[in-house]
């Protein structure tokens, strides 16, 4: 297990100086001046521009501004942002729980409706139930996050007036961005587990207790879900990590803060810093969640061993 854990966690230096590089060469090629858009109408002349770009160190050569980067990263300082006059390492200690509040409540709706409609799926496999349950399965894959939360936002909040149009960060607020955030990974976790549970219904296992007079339900919770819902933990691992970053796009169509929205108004306004910083702990945090994620398969299926 220790060996394993080294060798992942060395795995994953190449990938984020990887992310981290084409993050900031793909800023760095958006057109437009961030010095310019900083100062806005307040810049009285061109040579306080420069005076300020110089301040800032975007004078310099590109790969001389990212080398600096690397090192203050490997300091612990991602940098400052000039937009918000703050540490980047203050705006994401500020933001990111917000955004993993919306990503754990987003996973749950997943998690309640995938699970549930992938039993009954199962149980009434070739049924009109089990065609209804594939068909909302795949049509929350098919629908993007954006125009299922609009359509949300207009029935519930401006038809129905059940929910605020604007979310709050917490509570009644919280309903409309999750199950906006959940529905997409709602429909993979009821394929996999509707399949799994047919393929476990079938084993022999689950004939020798029925035929011992067990009762269905009791058959059907102890040994055939149980041993479905493995293969389907690794999917509820990946989805929380793709949950992480379709925040950015529920997170602004409901006006909520969090890293995913922040992201957005740094790459509008060109703040270098605070893009990169905000990329790599997105992506930090999805490496991570993978590796919780194939620790704790081999914990509960002991089959599976760790190289």
């Amino acid at each position: 297990m220790t060996s394993y854990l080294i060798r992942r966690i060395i795995a994953l230096i190449p990938l984020l100086l990887g992310v981290s590089i084409l993050v900031f060469l793909i800023i760095h090629l958006i057109p437009g001046n961030p010095v310019a858009m900083l100062l806005g109408p307040n810049a009285t002349s061109h040579s306080e521009v420069v005076a300020l770009t110089n301040e800032l160190g975007l004078n310099q050569p590109l790969p001389v501004q990212y080398w600096k980067w690397l090192i203050n990263v490997l300091q612990g300082n991602l940098g400052y942002s000039f937009t918000q006059n703050q540490a980047v390492t203050n705006l994401i200690a500020q933001m990111l729980p917000y955004t993993l509040t919306l990503s754990v409540c987003g996973l749950v709706v997943a998690i309640v409706i995938g699970v549930s409609f992938g039993v009954v799926a199962a149980i009434r496999q070739g049924t009109v139930i089990d065609t209804l349950a594939l068909f909302s399965a795949n049509l929350g894959i098919a629908i993007p996050s954006f125009w299922l939360g609009l359509l949300l936002i207009l029935i519930f909040g401006v038809v129905l007036k059940w929910v605020p149009v604007v979310s709050s960060p917490n509570g009644t607020g919280l309903i409309l961005p999750s199950i906006t955030l959940g529905w997409g990974a709602a429909g993979l976790i009821t394929r996999m587990v509707r399949s799994s549970l047919i393929e476990a219904l079938q084993e022999d296992y689950i004939r020798t207790a029925r035929a011992k007079g067990l009762h269905y339900g009791r058959v059907l919770i102890k040994h055939g879900l149980r041993n479905a819902l493995l293969p389907t933990l690794v999917v509820v691992g990946l989805q929380f990590g793709s949950l992480l970053a379709g925040s950015v796009v529920v997170e602004v169509i409901f006006s909520r803060p969090g890293i995913g929205r922040l992201l957005i108004q740094a790459i509008l306004s060109k703040d270098y810093a605070l893009v990169q910083g905000l990329v790599l702990i997105i992506a930090s945090m999805y490496a991570v969640v993978n590796l919780i994620v194939d620790i704790g398969y081999s914990i509960v299926d002991p089959r599976i061993k760790l190289r």
